[in-house]
C-alpha cells in the first residue's frame, strides 16, 4: 500500500488513468465489432462505413497510448483486406 502523499496520489492518478484507458479501449473494441457483423452480413457498403469510422477510433487510440502503432495497423490492414474481398465481383 501506498504510504507517502506522493506514492497516494500516484495511486489515485493511476486509478484514474486506468478508467479512462477502459473506456477507450471499449469504445475501440466495439467499432471494430460493427465492422466484423458488417462483414458477417454480407453486407459490402455497411462494411466500408464501419471501416472508416473506426480507422480515426483506431490511431485516436495509439496517439492516446492504448494501442501501439503497429497493433492498430495490423488491424486495419487486416480488416481493409477482408471488406474489399466482400465488395470486389465474385469472379
Amino acid at each position: 500500500m501506498a504510504n507517502t502523499a506522493q506514492s497516494k496520489k500516484r495511486a489515485r492518478q493511476s486509478e484514474a488513468r486506468q478508467d479512462v484507458n477502459k473506456a477507450r479501449r471499449s469504445r475501440i473494441r466495439t467499432f471494430l465489432r460493427k465492422v466484423e457483423e458488417a462483414l458477417a452480413s454480407g453486407n459490402a457498403d455497411a462494411a466500408a462505413t464501419a471501416l472508416a469510422a473506426a480507422q480515426p477510433e483506431l490511431m485516436r487510440g495509439v496517439t492516446k497510448g492504448v494501442l501501439h502503432k503497429n497493433t492498430a495497423s495490423r488491424k486495419m490492414s487486416r480488416l481493409t483486406s477482408r471488406v474489399k474481398a466482400l465488395s470486389a465481383p465474385a469472379a
